[in-house]
């Protein structure tokens, strides 16, 4: 069973960076793509960034372009989320993601398993 936990929200002031971690478990991570997607109250669940299975091609939502960057590590099993420049629309909880099939990647049906998800909170 693919275990996925996520870490690293919490609240910041706009302008301000955070680093989300996933940690994968129950699978052979190194072999699958993976995402971040993002849901804030009261809206659809929306994606932000995906990373290919060897860390060599990424490709993120405009909304975030020039100041997210997902990376990972799979000698750790571990997804990353670097944030920079944070602003209050930011604010959501954020999942990660393994990718499921190959159909678009901004849609989360593609996708298989999902985190609990972590809070980030950004503040004006």
């Amino acid at each position: 069973q693919v275990r996925l936990v996520e870490s690293g929200g919490g609240l910041v002031q706009a302008g301000g960076s955070l680093r989300l971690s996933c940690v994968a478990s129950g699978g052979i991570y190194s072999n699958y793509g993976m995402a971040w997607f993002r849901q804030a109250p009261g809206k659809e669940r929306e994606f932000v960034s995906t990373i290919n299975y060897s860390g060599t091609w990424t490709y993120c939502a405009d909304s975030v372009k020039g100041r997210f960057t997902i990376s990972r590590d799979n000698a750790k099993n571990t997804l990353y989320l670097q944030m920079n420049s944070l602003k209050p629309e930011d604010t959501a909880v954020y999942y990660c993601t393994v990718r499921g099939n190959s159909g678009a990647y901004s849609d989360a049906k593609n996708y298989n398993y999902w985190g609990q998800g972590t809070q980030v909170i950004v503040s004006s």
